[in-house]
């Protein structure tokens, strides 16, 4: 018989931590109202209880997603770690901890790990494309080359290159890769298998995106972080760094978002009615309500960010503290067991891929897609009208978990196959219609940076 997780959030209805479940129900009609907002998951915790969780098919609760930009928080977790035990102080001077090239800057050789942290670099704009191209081998090092423009400290600019470097600093200190120095310290307190995390160069976890975890996992450390880094009866987090890390460090006015423009922390975005997160591209969320003692933690395939807090402000906000219905109650827990993609959505303005359509065989109960990207064949298997899942190779070693379903256009079905292809350790799908008349392959949100499936592998070992 299996044993309970002692370190599993437990479970109540929504009357319990007196939310009102019709609102969470109008927070999903205004999403699915919005042709360009798309949820795949949804957990909100409220006095430490999961009071309303659910999974889009096809995605499921053991699926681990591509975090993008969240994963700068995990980062800064790291940092808080290697400060109380004495490895790191905020006031290290990055050069020192981490040898430059050559010679610096007087204001790169005076940047800190604070300024690091608090995206106060002196920097103007993101560095990432400048850095890689100053020395592809070593991002960390190619930054350090980026005199900044201003003082570090003095201005706020969103610099994926800064959390690397931090990042960097770390694994340099430790020995260790930020996934296997948090292990002990912060994924095994919460009971949490860590994913993923990209590397470059080869054994440096990249720090500043890349890292993938379960829906129940990011819960679980917006729990934690809620709480003042106590979890499960335990102090996991080293004491006074969740406040730390949370505080306002860096004033950002300039930021054209109402949620992006309200000061930034250690690798956490302060928001709007006293909310702090960490956030990720295409929709990812870990949203703290102090002021509600709640958690919300949203993950999708969006552009429209802000859309998503706007409508969480108008809908849940309101929910809290208000009388409650049984019948809202079971109508919001119908609602999230029948969460299903709606695959059409969002395809007006997709983006090309450049995989290849080689061919279709027809099975006995859906199509096996033939597909290339780089010369290298890959096989998808298709449901029919239904979701099949497939580990597909991309590369070896490395595979990409793609849930796909179609069907075939034209009344007799000899017509064109029209196929979804999920790319469910990522936001991302792919449209594929393929036919008489010749084959296309579209991206419903095109990945930062590329388009490639080898790109959004993850290891097989």
């Amino acid at each position: 018989m299996d044993q309970p997780d002692p370190t599993a959030l437990p479970v109540a209805r929504p009357s319990e931590v007196a939310l009102d479940a019709a609102g969470v129900t109008a927070f999903l009609d205004a999403v699915e109202a919005t042709d360009d907002l798309e949820l795949h998951s949804l957990a909100l915790v409220r006095h430490g209880r999961v009071c309303a969780q659910g999974w889009w098919d096809p995605y499921v609760p053991d699926d681990k997603t591509l975090l993008y930009s969240l994963s700068k928080s995990f980062t800064s977790t790291a940092l808080g770690f290697a400060v109380a035990e004495g490895r790191l102080a905020l006031t290290d001077r990055v050069v020192d901890r981490l040898a430059p090239r050559g010679e610096v800057g007087s204001r790169t050789a005076a940047l800190t790990l604070a300024d690091l942290a608090a995206m106060a670099t002196g920097h103007h704009a993101d560095t990432l494309e400048r850095a890689n191209a100053a020395d592809p081998d070593d991002l960390a090092r190619g930054f350090l080359t980026l005199e900044p423009e201003s003082d570090p400290g003095s201005v706020f600019a969103y610099n994926n290159p800064s959390t690397h470097t931090l990042g960097a600093v770390v694994q340099e200190v430790t020995g260790q890769t930020l996934t296997d120095y948090l292990r002990p310290r912060l994924f095994e307190p919460l009971g949490v298998e860590p994913g993923w995390w990209d590397q470059h160069p080869e054994g440096r976890d990249i720090g500043f995106t890349g890292f993938h975890l379960t829906t129940g996992a990011l819960a679980r450390f917006g729990q934690l972080y809620l709480a003042d880094g106590a979890y499960a009866g335990h102090q996991v987090l080293p004491e006074g760094w969740a406040g730390l890390a949370l505080a306002e460090h860096t004033p950002n006015p300039a930021e054209p978002n109402p949620d992006w423009r309200q000061g930034y922390g250690f690798q956490f975005w302060r928001g709007r009615h006293g909310t702090v997160r960490g956030d990720g591209a295409f929709g990812q969320f870990v949203v703290l309500m102090p002021e509600q003692d709640a958690v919300l933690v949203l993950t999708g395939a969006t552009e429209n960010m802000q859309g998503v807090l706007d409508a969480a402000w108008a809908h849940l906000l309101p929910a809290f503290d208000r009388p409650a219905s049984a019948t809202a109650e079971a109508e919001l827990a119908d609602r999230l067991d029948r969460s299903a993609l709606v695959t059409d959505r969002g395809l007006r303005a997709a983006a090309s891929s450049d995989l290849e359509v080689l061919g279709v065989e027809e099975t006995a109960d859906g199509w096996l897609l033939r597909l290339a990207e780089d010369g290298r064949e890959l096989g998808v298997e298709v449901g029919r009208e239904v979701w099949r899942r497939s580990d597909v190779a991309v590369a070896d070693g490395w595979g990409a978990l793609v849930a796909a379903r179609g069907h075939l256009e034209g009344a007799d079905g000899s017509g064109t196959l029209v196929a979804d292809l999920v790319l469910v350790e990522s936001p991302h799908r792919l449209r594929v219609r393929t036919g008489p008349g010749g084959s296309e392959v579209v991206w419903h949100t095109a990945p930062l940076g590329h388009g490639r499936l080898r790109r959004l592998a993850t290891p097989r070992r």
